[in-house]
């Protein structure tokens, strides 16, 4: 059931959304060559505690996968799409890329964002790579308002990202979010003009476009979370937490 936000839970929301931006802030900072995603990981879990808050991810269970989530963030390279498990043993090297998803809750409300980092100097297909997702991202948000359609926000994102030759991640998708890290409606990154929910102020939810360089097909490893582009081609992943307001969106993770 999609839930309609009160000031107060407006608030809170705010709250929780500011801090997953200050977390994706300080890994901008902190992602460089030579750095592994576990110190990456207890750098985003101090903060999130300082702040008051709960991380949204460490613990997190899904009925097919027997161990939980480990980690505050994802932190997926290259080819790896979404819910890379941080690891000692995973280190940054110069031209890599890396998303990096995370949450945070705080009485009892939820923010969730994601941005994907250069480290060091990337090559030009990369950089496009990360350029191109950020701006199906802005486009899907910009589409936000009262009286659209969840079919003209993922219009607006797939009508960035398929012109451009790149493949689109439809088996994963934006989620609504508030009380619960993942609540109706789902939001894809694909869809028609005038189709699917209406949006109406007061609903929140997350537009996050997950784009890779090849084909759309992928494959989920061994580990049960590791989500991969089956081709090996790179993926990038960029996402906000949004509030729809009376005449437009607001974005409630402004990392940028």
């Amino acid at each position: 059931m999609i839930t309609f936000k009160s000031d107060r839970d407006i608030a809170k929301m705010r709250r929780a959304g500011q801090i997953v931006a200050d977390i994706l802030k300080l890994m901008r900072e902190m992602v460089k060559p030579g750095i592994d995603t576990l110190t990456l990981d207890e750098a985003a879990e101090n903060l999130v505690k300082k702040a008051g808050a709960k991380p949204a991810f460490k613990g997190y269970k899904v009925p097919w996968v027997s161990v939980p989530f480990s980690g505050t963030i994802c932190a997926s390279i290259n080819d790896e799409v979404v819910h890379g498990i941080p690891s000692k043993k995973r280190i940054l090297e110069e031209g890599d890329i890396i998303s990096i998803d995370t949450g945070a809750s705080i009485e009892g409300f939820f923010g969730d964002a994601a941005c994907t980092y250069a480290v060091g100097k990337i090559s030009e297909e990369r950089q496009r790579l990360l350029d191109l997702t950020l701006e199906s991202l802005h486009k899907g948000a910009a589409a936000v308002k009262p009286g659209a359609t969840l079919g003209d926000i993922g219009f607006a994102v797939e009508n960035v990202v398929i012109p451009a030759g790149c493949g689109l991640v439809r088996d994963y998708a934006g989620h609504g979010i508030g009380h619960r890290l993942h609540e109706a409606p789902q939001v894809p990154n694909f869809g028609e003009p005038g189709s699917g929910i209406t949006v109406k102020p007061r609903m929140t939810f997350c537009v996050e476009p997950m784009v890779m360089t090849g084909a759309e097909e992928v494959k989920t490893l061994s580990d049960g979370w590791t989500v991969v582009t089956k081709d090996g081609s790179d993926a990038a992943h960029f996402e906000y937490s949004l509030l729809v307001t009376d005449d437009g969106v607001e974005i409630l993770t402004p990392w940028e």
